[in-house]
């Protein structure tokens, strides 16, 4: 049975959904079976990995308003081991059309136990805000990665989604849980960067990731080619952070047994591209 992982925050441009595409690459790199839902109406997700939305047939819209089956909708990616659940425009409609539904906070839920028997990990990519649709990626989920940039607002409205995880906690979903916070967008010659991550990691402790994602120009280009970071430039910087944050989950729930040798790889500050 999969381990579910949500990436969510409701601030935009913290790199959630550059995570979701290759985290779940990453896992499907080192041979797990790895499904990516893309719960983001932008379908940024979807657009990333190289599928034409023309294209498109049906998406995770159809398989929760309509009652599509997941399997029928899910898309073969160009990654060994990697799916992906798509998204549409039309999820932006799917809360209106939701909110008679007898257990509207648990029809994502429905979609992913489906299928989840055939993964090892299922990355749920949120949009930025907290409404149904992200509390129903919540409530489908084991934990959530909360990704927070190294900048100066880093902390802005992370006691909305923190109050927001404890209410689905008490009231959805009890098992789930803070997988941990993943600073994102670090660059070691500001200052600032190593301010924020010193921040986060006193008020968050052991919750914050030993993994740091440094800013990185192939991070950025790898979309533009519909292709995820380590499958674009398995080299650059971005992939190796976020194999080494594969690889940090993976230790975490003893996914795997990594040798000595293999583990956590320790990326100087001028290592950034």
């Amino acid at each position: 049975m999969a381990r579910v992982i949500a990436i969510a925050n409701q601030k935009g441009g913290v790199g959630k959904t550059t995570s979701a595409i290759n985290l779940a690459s990453s896992l499907a790199v080192l041979e797990f079976k790895t499904l990516l839902v893309d719960a983001d109406p932008q379908a940024n997700s979807t657009t990333g990995l190289g599928f034409d939305l023309r294209n498109v047939q049906q998406s995770l819209y159809d398989c929760m308003v309509n009652d599509v089956q997941a399997k029928d909708v899910i898309l073969e990616s160009d990654t060994p081991n990697l799916k992906v659940l798509p998204s549409h425009i039309d999820l932006v409609g799917a809360e209106l059309e939701l909110i008679n539904h007898p257990s509207r906070e648990r029809v994502m839920k429905q979609v992913v136990d489906s299928v989840k028997d055939d993964y090892d990990f299922v990355i749920v990519d949120c949009s930025p805000s907290l409404g149904l649709i992200t509390v129903n990626a919540l409530v489908a989920s084991n934990s959530v990665i909360i990704p927070v940039q190294c900048e100066f607002f880093a902390l802005e409205g992370l006691g909305k989604l923190l109050n927001t995880i404890k209410i689905v906690q008490s009231r959805l979903n009890i098992a789930l849980e803070i997988e941990g916070i993943l600073m994102t967008m670090y660059d070691g010659r500001l200052r600032l960067s190593n301010q924020v991550v010193d921040e986060v990691k006193q008020h968050f402790e052991e919750s914050v990731f030993n993994t740091i994602i440094h800013r990185n120009t192939k991070l950025g280009e790898a979309p533009s080619f519909g292709k995820s970071v380590i499958m674009y430039d398995a080299s650059s910087t971005g992939a190796i952070n976020y194999l080494n944050l594969a690889k940090e989950i993976l230790q975490k729930h003893n996914f795997t047994q990594i040798k000595s040798k293999d583990k956590i790889l320790a990326i100087n500050d001028d290592q950034s591209k």
